[in-house]
């Protein structure tokens, strides 16, 4: 293999990590979207106190309605949990959420999927490099509104509470079977090494200059620890 092999060959390898890294800086940015407009959706929104007594908060942004069917990829996101100190939130940890019921279905063209992860125990599965949504851990539709006075007994005893945004609409939605894995390569983009979301999570490396603008939001929206 000649010199000038090699060089094409470098070239290509850059390229495609570049342009793998700007796609995950687009998704961190598209995530910081979902959640400002999803808090400044009022009556409409996530309520208010049920993200201020969250542990963690997972964002999936920009769903395709074509991946919606049995066996499908739902898309890639974000978790990330608040700090130790209960200020602020950690550096995310990339996930994917796959699978899910057969026939389900959102309208419109691009989803936004939020998950509000209530307790230590929701977090704890989260962490986890693999579980399924329903099974491992509970999960139901969230309730809308500026607070959760009108949450039912299911939603009170989901460790998980999960939201979609279709077309600027939100809504709870059930995702019963969905699996979460963690995105190993998403990691390596965003931190330049293996490492695992728990280990993203718990040993808490330097924040990514493009995650900033996620962490911000939300500390913007619920910067303090509430009940967990």
């Amino acid at each position: 293999m000649n010199f000038k092999v090699l060089i094409s060959m470098a070239f290509a390898v850059t390229c495609v990590l570049s342009a793998q890294e700007t796609a995950a800086s687009k998704r961190l940015s598209a995530a910081a979207t979902t959640v400002r407009e999803i808090m400044e959706a009022g009556d409409k929104g996530v309520p208010q106190d049920l993200l201020d007594s969250s542990s963690c908060v997972v964002v999936v942004p920009g769903l395709k309605k074509g991946a919606f069917i049995f066996g499908g990829k739902y898309g890639r996101g974000f978790l990330t949990c608040r700090n130790d100190n209960g200020l602020g939130w950690k550096a995310p940890a990339s996930i994917r959420v796959e699978g899910g019921s057969f026939g389900f279905q959102i309208g419109g063209s691009e989803t936004d999927v939020v998950m509000i992860v209530k307790s230590q125990k929701g977090a704890d599965k989260m962490m986890q490099s693999r579980f399924t949504l329903g099974g491992e851990a509970s999960v139901a539709g969230g309730p809308v509104g500026r607070n959760s006075t009108a949450m039912t007994d299911v939603q009170m005893r989901a460790e998980i509470l999960s939201y979609s945004r279709s077309r600027g609409v939100f809504a709870g939605i059930s995702l019963e079977g969905a699996t979460v894995r963690e995105d190993q390569g998403a990691n390596r983009e965003l931190y330049g090494k293996d490492i695992s979301s728990k280990d993203v999570i718990t040993t808490q490396p330097p924040v990514p200059a493009a995650a900033k603008d996620l962490l911000d939001v939300l500390s913007k929206y619920s910067g303090r620890a509430g009940k967990s």
